[in-house]
């Protein structure tokens, strides 16, 4: 049976990896060679070949149940024909509403679309913001799930960013089901049906909402509510950027959330408070044990304890996997069947990736099971069974503790390229304090009445706050994280190797000397272009700029890119993963070019976390990000500097210009000139068509280029015809976010670089685009390079 799981899991992953989906003959004929790999296993008896054969049946199968769950999912499409058309349904709110500054998100279940010849896909993605159209007031006061609501909304396709090391937002909505997105309309049609519809998914939705009220009304304005109410009922949205970033550098962001550890607490208390008043009923007469042993029913209340703290959880990975864990146990005890705990893990394995197929793709799935595969191999043969008590208890908590540590290394240096050398000692903190006290005080506060509920919750939260200060001191420790590029597959697997070593049976001969398979894991080293050649990163950050330049020894990032909502912003969410999955810490430069927030949104968020030699900007002094720099100094024409062999010239502004307040901030864009003296990248920022003119009539033979980065993106004010034949490039890069309100890049601008003969890159089709400078200029798009079936096509 594990072997078939595990082939069975492989299968599917091989699926998620492919970039279109295998046809219905190609799924047949793996069903029917799968057939015939079991028929082949009963006939041949010999280990070697049976686990052959059973290896290649589950793989095969495990392609195919992945492949028929992706067509049926993919088969509700919104037509492109009915993209930013306004559009009438009729659907049940059906998730938990986020509340933001500018509105709510929320999910909504169409039931029917009133507007003619339209088909919309069943579930939804909308935003309801305050400020759209003829605006204020049309934002309803509350939004509950369960409501029937008629809405007009604006719908596109499922679309996210594309870059190396981040986050495959539209996997994420396929595995979600949810086929569309877009936001409600301004329109006196829009209203409420019906204040609530019974299914379970609502009132279990219905639930959350109310519980997170409570605790939202106990802890106004309380700067960890947010971590209280991850901790009840697993919606971490209100947990501020700078604290995630506490949680992930001491490594405890795993208990921030309804984990494993919480379930299977839970779980525990409920089984044993269960048996011992079922053993009790002797007292009332009932003799309850005579007709059920206590060992059966306390197994089925710890069940059905997990799975209803895994339905507030939102059925995330790791509460899916501890559940079905938990399940499988009962079940034994049940009929009597001792279950061994590999076998445990592989059906739980078996079970999440059955009814989710997507969830392989994800890091949680991975340290979820890695985790417990890790202290199962770690705790053989560590602690005698004849050991008990508190001592005996303590050294196990040590020994799983290290061996989690230890064993997931590797694994978390693959997936995030990092790897927190404080964990332990915030783990050892941690794990106590956020599993028998907060949680359980979280737990009570929120379900017990007032005033007690709202003193249990102040209390949670105040175990927190000491906590978050603690976790903020280690975190602050310069050698609270080790970084390291992502390791190719024989690093992974040698260190991988080395960690099993390590983890060995007391009496292993050099346990220890496993350690010397991670070298090659952490001391590589972020790779570098040769000297004399460089690499342009262009990032599809959506609408705004941000690219990274790198040279032989040197790293300079030109722009941040945009802010996207409070706490979320391309800095957060495309740059700082990037840099992490290639080890880079530290940059020896930065240009903002100026203070459009496109520009300087993630600014603050890779100063915070990066150490950057200077920033040059056209920015004012006073300016948050100017504050935020270690080195701040205006960028001017005639600035020069060279790096391995590459030369960096600065165009514009003119010094005296800062002197001039009347410029607007695009006219005074940072404009930056790269080359190697055989290629050349012309970063121009926003400039307008005035700056334009006047850098062709001041220095027309400088600003010849092979690559443009597309002015203002590409807007109407850009990109003259003057302009383009001074620069003459031969590639043009546009960096503008998918069906951007703003229409860039304008279709006659678009037009005029074709004309011209230049090849035209656009990061919203496209994705990140990443291109080398040596003797010619070569570019790769990410979407070509890791198409996805469930992404668009690119053009």
């Amino acid at each position: 049976m594990r072997c078939a799981i595990l082939a069975f899991t492989a299968g599917v992953l091989a699926l998620q990896s492919a970039a279109v989906l295998p046809s219905a003959p190609v799924m047949c004929v793996c069903v029917a060679c799968a057939i015939a790999c079991i028929a082949l296993e009963r006939i041949v008896k010999r280990f070697w070949s049976t686990a052959c054969f059973t290896a290649c049946a589950g793989t095969l199968l495990g392609y195919t149940w992945a492949a028929l769950i992706a067509h049926h999912a993919l088969a509700s499409q919104l037509a492109p024909a009915d993209e930013g058309h306004d559009l009438t349904v009729i659907g049940i709110v059906d998730s938990l509403p986020y509340r933001f500054e500018q509105g709510l998100r929320f999910n909504l279940r169409v039931e029917r679309t009133e507007t003619p010849a339209t088909a919309v896909p069943p579930r939804i993605a909308l935003s309801w913001y305050a400020d759209r159209g003829s605006g204020a007031g049309s934002l309803p006061d509350s939004l509950k799930p369960g409501e029937r609501w008629r809405l007009t909304v604006r719908l596109q396709r499922p679309h996210g960013n594309a870059n190396p090391g981040g986050f495959d937002y539209e996997a994420w909505l396929l595995e979600q089901g949810v086929r569309a997105t877009g936001y409600v309309r301004v329109d006196s049609g829009n209203a409420q049906l019906d204040a609530f519809v019974p299914r379970i998914g609502t009132l279990i939705e219905r639930t959350r909402a109310a519980l997170r009220d409570r605790i939202q009304a106990a802890l106004p304005d309380r700067q960890y509510a947010g971590v209280i109410v991850a901790l009840v009922i697993g919606d971490q949205r209100g947990i501020d950027q700078a604290d995630w970033q506490v949680f992930n550098r001491t490594g405890i962001g795993h208990l921030i959330s309804i984990s494993g550890l919480h379930i299977t607490m839970i779980a525990g208390l409920a089984a044993l408070a269960m048996a011992s008043l079922w053993r009790r009923s002797f007292f009332t007469g009932a003799r309850l044990p005579l007709l059920l042993p206590a060992q059966k029913v306390a197994a089925l209340t710890g069940a059905v304890a997990a799975l209803l703290y895994v339905l507030l959880a939102g059925f995330g990975v790791p509460a899916q996997r501890t559940l079905y864990m938990l399940v499988v146990v009962a079940l034994a005890l049940w009929f009597g069947r001792l279950a061994s705990v590999t076998h445990v893990l592989c059906l739980a394995l078996g079970v999440v990736v059955l009814f989710d197929p997507w969830a392989v793709l994800w890091p949680g799935f991975w340290l979820s099971f890695g985790a417990v595969a890790v202290i199962l191999f770690g705790g053989h043969g560590r602690i005698a069974r004849r050991e008990t008590g508190f001592r005996a208890n303590l050294k196990a908590a040590w020994r799983t503790q290290w061996s989690v540590t230890l064993g997931l290394v590797p694994l978390t240096m693959l997936l995030f390229g990092q790897i927190s050398l404080v964990s332990p000692l915030a783990n050892a903190i941690a794990i106590p304090l956020v599993s028998f006290i907060v949680t359980p005080l979280a737990l009570l506060g929120s379900l017990a009445p007032a005033p007690l509920g709202g003193w249990l919750l102040l209390a949670a939260h105040a175990a927190v706050e000491g906590l978050a200060f603690v976790l903020g001191q280690l975190a602050q420790m310069p050698a609270a994280v080790w970084r390291a590029p992502a390791p190719p597959a024989w690093v992974f697997l040698l260190a991988l190797g080395g960690t099993l070593w390590m983890l060995m049976p007391r009496g292993w001969p050099h346990r220890w000397a496993g350690a010397a398979a991670w070298l090659p894991l952490l001391l590589q080293m972020p790779e570098h272009p040769e000297p004399g050649r460089f690499r342009v990163i262009a990032f599809d950050a959506g609408q705004g700029m941000a690219l990274l330049i790198e040279t032989a020894g040197h790293r300079l990032l030109y722009d941040t890119g945009p802010g996207y909502a409070p706490g979320a912003d391309a800095g957060s969410r495309v740059l700082l993963p990037y840099l992490r999955m290639r080890g880079i810490a530290d940059l020896d430069g930065m240009v903002v070019s100026h203070s459009d927030a496109d520009h300087t949104g993630g600014a603050l968020a890779v100063l915070g976390e990066t150490k950057v030699g200077w920033l040059a900007s056209s920015l004012p002094a006073s300016h948050p990000v100017a504050r935020a720099a270690s080195r701040h100094l205006h960028c001017a024409a005639g600035q020069r500097w060279e790096w391995d062999g590459v030369r960096f010239e600065m165009l514009h502004p003119a010094a005296a210009s800062y002197a001039d307040p009347k410029p607007k901030p695009n006219a005074r864009s940072c404009t930056l000139r790269i080359g190697n003296g055989r290629t050349a990248i012309l970063l121009a920022g926003d400039i307008e068509a005035a700056q334009e003119a006047a850098l062709v009539s001041n220095s027309a033979d400088g600003l010849r280029a092979d690559v443009l980065l597309a002015p203002h993106h590409g807007s109407g004010t850009s990109s003259t015809q003057a302009f383009l034949q001074a620069v003459h490039p031969s590639v043009s890069v546009f960096q503008v976010g998918w069906r951007n309100r703003y229409r860039h890049p304008k279709k006659e601008v678009y037009e005029r670089y074709g004309e011209l003969g230049i090849e035209r890159l656009r990061t919203d089709e496209l994705g990140a685009l990443t291109l080398a400078f040596g003797e010619t200029v070569e570019a790769q798009a990410y979407r070509r390079q890791h198409a996805r079936y469930w992404s668009p096509a690119p053009q």
